[in-house]
């Protein structure tokens, strides 16, 4: 994988080893079951949101990624490695205004008992709830403010995890092949076979690192408060489509004569503008 500079408004793009590129959006999302994957022209990419949530992490909206396979190289299974990189290559502003999204009124999805809400805040913060009957995991609950000090040193490390029931399947579907006790923590029947966690709560921190990667798929910074409990990919990227619904309803709206225009704010998202 290489890592190169975009101009203002490029959004992260992804180049696939025949040189396709696929931008790093939610209508580029073909499959969210394990893994958020890309795809364009019969091209895809795997296991993005790590290196997405360290981008979004940084504050950093505009990346080339060229990669030499299918799939982001796991690394340590974290996005630490990610933000190493993006650090050590430093970042410039640019000249074109950062819009982010401001949630106005509260967006939800659900699935059964799990769900993803957003409500407005001041600034974006993301409480998970991750409930699990397995004894490794059991009940963990964290919030977090997501600023880049925040991001780096809280959710950053958080790694990756995995049954060893399913490793077989994940490797069947093209994924995790590179995994191993190095960059995953794998459970098995009881407890977890890695020698120690980085956090004792250190699942429950990786769903909101994998949160903040999709999120990302927004392609603009988001401005809410998001509580989700129990979710995954594919819930994931149904509230980024909720929330570009939203906003694509509040901009029809705007364009109404003010006379047609329905009584009640039905707004879900708002553009806003932040120095970037």
């Amino acid at each position: 994988m290489t890592l190169a500079p975009a101009a203002a408004d490029s959004g992260i793009i992804f180049r696939a080893p025949d040189g396709t590129l696929i931008p790093a959006t939610s209508e580029h999302v073909v499959d969210g079951h394990y893994a958020t994957t890309l795809g364009a022209f019969g091209m895809r990419v795997r296991t993005i949101e790590h290196l997405m949530s360290a981008a979004a992490g940084l504050g950093i909206d505009n990346l080339i990624v060229e990669l030499s396979g299918d799939e982001v190289p796991g690394l340590d299974g974290s996005a630490r490695s990610f933000v190493d990189l993006l650090e050590s290559a430093g970042k410039v502003t640019l000249p074109a205004a950062r819009r982010s999204i401001i949630i106005r009124s509260p967006i939800r999805v659900e699935d059964g008992g799990r769900f993803l809400q957003v409500t407005p805040s001041d600034t974006l913060r993301i409480s998970y709830t991750l409930d699990h009957d397995h004894p490794a995991i059991g009940m963990q609950v964290a919030s977090f403010e997501i600023t880049e000090s925040s991001f780096v040193e809280e959710i950053a490390p958080a790694r990756t995890y995995g049954f060893l029931r399913d490793v077989s399947v994940m490797r069947k579907a093209g994924l995790a092949r590179g995994g191993s006790l190095d960059n995953v923590v794998v459970i098995g029947k009881r407890s977890v076979l890695n020698d120690r966690l980085r956090f004792t709560d250190e699942f429950v921190r990786h769903k909101i690192l994998d949160l903040v990667g999709d999120l990302a798929l927004l392609g603009r910074p988001l401005v809410g408060h998001v509580v989700a409990r129990n979710g995954g990919h594919a819930l994931n990227h149904r509230l980024v489509e909720a929330i570009e619904s939203a906003m694509a309803q509040e901009r029809r709206r705007s364009r109404m004569p003010a006379h047609l225009r329905p009584s009640e704010d039905i707004s879900g998202a708002l553009p806003g503008l932040a120095a970037g």
